[in-house]
């Protein structure tokens, strides 16, 4: 049996759990602050007249706010020069106060006029009355059509030169909270795996790794658990499956601490893995490995991609992203999302910068028999790459018991 799995029960693992946030301090109001100067300089040096936030992980960014997207239109306008724009309804206009972390310009609508002209009426009552707004690229397709309507003297750009600037090199504070998190994900991980018994079922790990997720004090973001031939798809298959020995098992799961994300994915073997299993696994422990050696500064985003890859198409694999081998990018950027600015892909010349977040996963897929996904993030220091978490161990002791 694969060290680490089996042998305990849902009941006894979360009765052993208990809070893991002593010590967490949350993204200070002065940090905020210089977000929002930093997008204003960027603004600037673009020659672009305002950013629009629409309810979005970008809003929580760069005001600490973190809302549900409605009908409703919720945001903010960060103009090029001066300070920032809450925009509301009217009726909310009391929560949105409440929820401020900075800043005490509120604009609000109400519900029988269009919010869309608040953008631009705000604009102008800035001293704006033509140029270009950035919008963030979360934003509804019915307020940008609202915006193409009510602000016609105003061109509508991609906001992501402004976000993805901003949001993907992280400061200690976020490198922080995401340590934090990934460490919660770690102890689910290793008990989930321990839970693992011959008739469970998909659907009670993914209940289970809720449950501890919460007793951990994160709030969960949800799990995909895959056994057998299911593991070859990268993003599962619709229908549970039940566990039997020899399975291959993966489980990428994940938690959010003060808004900020982890994301780890383990496959391992339930039961004595068979050669054709321990190889393929080997392999793609060595591609992750390679991928990471390929993360340094000032190289660029696919570099980290071509190494993994390398790896892969040389065993025979592939080429490019046939099944089987790895039929999609290597890894992707985290934070406030799972998945955010850089991409770890073919074309993205971005320079990998320090700060920069990313996940290596170069998943093995070969489908009608089973598939091999390891996944730990990485932040990129001035000297190189460091894991959030210690990548797996072996085949045969996955959680590094016996290191």
């Amino acid at each position: 049996m694969t060290l680490g799995v089996g042998g305990s029960t849902f009941e006894a693992e979360l009765a052993r759990l208990s809070p893991m946030l002593d010590g967490i301090e949350p993204i200070s109001v002065t940090e905020l602050q210089q977000r929002v100067e930093k997008a204003q300089r960027l603004l600037n040096e673009q020659g672009l007249q305002a950013l629009y936030l629409d309810t979005s992980t970008s809003l929580h960014y760069f005001t600490g706010i973190s809302l549900k997207l409605t009908e409703r239109l919720h945001g903010a306008v960060i103009p090029a020069k001066g300070d920032i724009v809450y925009l509301s309804p009217a009726f909310e206009e009391p929560k949105t106060r409440e929820y401020m972390r900075f800043g005490d310009d509120v604009r609000t609508w109400e519900e029988h006029e269009d919010p869309s002209a608040l953008i631009v009426e705000t604009l102008r009552n800035k001293g704006y009355e033509s140029g270009t707004i950035a919008i963030d690229p979360a934003t509804p397709f019915f307020t940008v059509d609202g915006l193409r309507r009510a602000g016609n003297r105003f061109d509508l750009a991609d906001g992501r030169s402004i976000t993805a600037a901003c949001r993907q090199v992280k400061s200690p504070a976020e490198i922080a909270l995401m340590q934090r998190a990934m460490d919660i994900s770690m102890v689910v991980h290793k008990a989930a795996a321990r839970c693992l018994c011959e008739g469970v079922t998909t659907t009670e790990v993914q209940a289970f790794i809720d449950q501890a997720h919460r007793k951990l004090g994160a709030v969960p973001a949800g799990a995909a658990v895959q056994f057998g031939e299911a593991t070859a798809y990268p993003h599962g298959v619709p229908y549970p499956q039940t566990l039997k020995n020899g399975d291959m098992v993966l489980i990428d799961l994940g938690g959010f601490v003060q808004g900020y994300r982890s994301d780890i994915t383990r496959t391992f073997v339930f039961g004595e893995p068979t050669p054709r299993q321990r190889e393929i696994w080997n392999l793609e422990k060595a591609a992750q490995r390679a991928g990471f050696e390929a993360a340094r500064v000032g190289a660029a985003c696919e570099a980290v991609d071509a190494g993994a890859r390398g790896v892969i198409e040389a065993a025979g694999f592939g080429p490019g992203y046939k099944v089987p081998g790895l039929p999609h990018r290597t890894g992707h950027g985290i934070g406030l999302d799972v998945h955010e600015e850089a991409y770890m892909v073919r074309g993205n010349k971005t320079p990998l910068q320090p700060g920069m977040c990313f996940s290596i996963e170069p998943m093995i897929c070969i489908y009608g028999e089973f598939g091999v996904r390891l996944e730990d993030i990485a932040y990129l220091t001035a000297e190189g790459p460091r894991w959030f978490t210690e990548p797996c161990h072996s085949v045969d002791d996955p959680f590094g018991y016996e290191v």
